[in-house]
């Protein structure tokens, strides 16, 4: 009789492996399509698709293993926007504006985030989508730097040199976001408690991936990126913090200061970030007007706001004359476009003029409770050395897209990002402490 010999340890282990990864797969797809080129002007994308299959991947896993879906405290967290949203929607234009913005937050807010947090099952799966957002960023920064380099990117000052990736002119701040979330990772990963060789990898993508944030000419990518990573390095331990802080002033004044590398653009944009009131740039005064409107207009409705995607019906009665017809977009394989300013570009103003305190309640109440549920747990895993690389992802991830949001709010392909980032926080702050464990580190 034939005795059937066992397979080779790595054999087993590289064929045990895709089982072991599948069911954060639909994550991993996610990620993944955000490096193809973004085709189509405005409507849904092949990211907004695939967001779907992830819901719809995490519904079927939770049928077939008959689990509870959410714990009460994930679901109250997770479900506390749908109540302003519901209610905003009540006041749109029509119906169908309602249906479509009343689908976008639910996806964005609750649904996606949702799946997001169950899919993945512990630290092994959360450090794959972190790599999987370092190894994105590399890529669409890698695009950017090229594009800078042959005067391909978008249009900046008259030069087609704004590194925007695959997202192309109408998104610009689409590749700023996917590599500050990279870089985020990266940091998170290399002030973690992991192997040497991996936190030394994750350091140099993080440096890697300073240049391309800088030629994204982003401000609000640039000040929440700062601001992140700062936080990051406190948070991993304050002697550590000061050192790393120490010296980056120090690089910063020999390169700078000494050696003047720095580009007389890059400066220029730097210090526009301080003229509010001396000399703004037109894009500046544009968003300040912009914010005034909104504004007004949640003065006008406090409550329940203006109703679902109202900004752009009320904008005009709302704005002064200062504001600009539109901006400009031009370049990255696009020709010239003159795109209407439909937003107030600050999310928490957008959901305040168009949902009312109600909204501004309910959401800002969402993510305050996970960023506060995330710290807790982070300053749990400092103490035992266990899980603080993802936990300074998690909660870096989602300060980055709570301090962007004061620049920025939902729009474009990589808005899907957005509902990943809160899912992936969601899981750290709100999952089950078992689920913060992987095989070999119970």
């Amino acid at each position: 009789m034939t005795q059937v010999l066992p397979a080779p340890p790595l054999v087993a282990a590289v064929t045990a492996a895709p089982r072991r990864f599948l069911p954060v797969l639909p994550v991993i797809a996610l990620i993944a399509t955000l490096a193809l080129p973004v085709s189509g002007d405005g409507g849904g994308t092949l990211a907004d698709a695939v967001s779907g299959l992830v819901v719809l991947c995490c519904a079927l896993r939770l049928v077939r293993g008959r689990r509870r879906p959410l714990s009460r405290t994930a679901a109250v967290v997770l479900g506390l926007p749908v109540a302003g949203v519901a209610v905003a929607a009540t006041g749109a234009a029509s119906a169908g504006v309602a249906a479509e913005g009343l689908g976008r937050y639910l996806q964005i807010f609750v649904l996606v985030p949702a799946a997001v947090l169950l899919l993945i099952r512990d630290r092994r799966d959360a450090r794959l989508v972190a790599w999987s957002l370092v190894g994105l960023a590399l890529w669409q920064g890698a695009i950017g730097v090229h594009q800078f380099a042959t005067g391909t990117g978008a249009s900046y000052q008259g030069e087609m040199i704004r590194a925007v990736g695959t997202f192309g002119a109408t998104d610009i701040m689409g590749m700023a976001a996917v590599v500050a979330f990279g870089l985020v990772c990266a940091l998170g990963l290399a002030l973690g408690s992991g192997p040497a060789r991996q936190r030394t990898a994750a350091a140099v993508c993080a440096l890697a991936l300073l240049l391309p944030l800088a030629l994204s000419f982003s401000r609000g990518a640039w000040i929440a990126t700062a601001v992140t990573c700062g936080a990051q390095l406190v948070l991993a331990g304050l002697r550590r913090a000061v050192r790393v802080f120490a010296a980056v002033a120090a690089v910063a004044v020999v390169l700078v200061g000494g050696l003047g590398v720095g580009s007389a653009m890059l400066q220029e944009r730097i210090s526009s970030i301080t003229q509010v009131a001396d000399a703004p740039d037109q894009s500046v005064t544009d968003r300040y007007t912009m914010w005034t409107a909104a504004v007004d207009m949640w003065r006008d409705r406090p409550l329940t706001g203006v109703g679902l995607k109202g900004f752009p019906d009320h904008r005009d009665g709302h704005a002064s004359l200062s504001l600009s017809s539109g901006s400009d977009t031009d370049g990255a394989g696009a020709g010239f476009r003159r795109q209407p300013l439909l937003s107030p570009h600050n999310m928490y103003l957008l959901i305040l003029s168009e949902q009312g305190l109600l909204g501004v309640l309910a959401l800002a109440g969402s993510w305050l409770a996970l960023l506060l549920c995330g710290l807790r747990k982070l300053l749990r895993a400092r103490r035992s050395a266990h899980g603080l690389d993802c936990a300074l992802v998690a909660c870096g991830l989602l300060v980055w897209q709570l301090v962007d949001f004061v620049y920025a709010d939902i729009g474009g392909p990589s808005t899907v990002l957005t509902a990943l980032v809160l899912g992936f926080a969601a899981w750290w702050a709100l999952a089950d402490e078992g689920a913060h464990e992987g095989a070999g580190e119970r």
